[in-house]
């Protein structure tokens, strides 16, 4: 995996970033940083060319990297959350009323620091496996940025069908318990009616054999 570019922002007020490389991954971010809606937290990816921005907001504090398309979600998002917990970690409070760029001069260097980390040591991803930390990215959907950057409604209605997502997801996952249930019953009614007549059908053989419905003859 290949982290190219990451920050740090409160809003769209960014407190520390880190390149890897030249790019303009920076006037992107700042773009995505002003037209994620609202204020709850959230976690998104959008696409731009071979490279995805990944995005997480956890209590206003916002971390942004830029993956190549290869690196999957799982472990951009393991080092977004890594990256909120070390900055909140380090400034606490101080996050919340910071200049632009105040925290840039040292949490770059560690910016830097873990996206190395992330992309050459096998380790960063045996760990994030074992505290299985973010298994609520497996709803993150990925998004074109150009689509996003286009129109300002686009990523609200982005948004908008996300949730619908989730909630077509959990009225699936409902009906088909419910689906699962009422066979389950119907298989049950089924076998016992079966049994029945079965029993039944013994029962008019053997009165048939036995000369009566009390059958006599094979009881005497």
């Amino acid at each position: 995996m290949t982290i190219l570019y990451a920050l740090v922002a409160r809003g769209s007020v960014v407190l520390a970033e880190h390149s890897a490389t030249t790019t303009n991954a920076s006037t992107i971010a700042r773009q995505v940083l002003e037209k994620i809606p609202g204020s709850n937290d959230t976690n998104v990816s959008y696409s731009q060319d071979r490279y995805i921005f990944h995005v997480k907001r956890t209590d206003g504090l916002t971390v942004l990297c830029m993956a190549d398309d290869v690196s999957g979600r799982r472990l951009p998002f393991d080092f977004l959350e890594d990256i909120h917990q070390r900055f909140v970690r380090t400034y606490g409070r101080a996050v919340l009323s910071a200049q632009a760029y105040a925290m840039n001069d040292e949490f770059s260097r560690v910016l830097g620091q873990q996206m190395e980390y992330y992309a050459n040591d096998p380790n960063a991803d045996r760990l994030n496996r074992l505290k299985g930390e973010m298994s609520q990215v497996r709803t993150v959907m990925i998004q074109n940025i150009d689509k996003v950057l286009e129109r300002g409604d686009r990523l609200e209605l982005l948004v908008d069908k996300t949730a619908s997502m989730h909630g077509n997801t959990v009225r699936f996952r409902r009906q088909a318990r419910r689906f699962r249930s009422t066979v389950w019953w119907r298989n049950v009614r089924l076998i016992v009616a079966l049994i029945l007549l079965l029993v039944l059908v013994i029962y008019v053989i053997l009165a048939f054999a036995c000369h009566g419905l009390a059958l006599p003859s094979c009881l005497n």
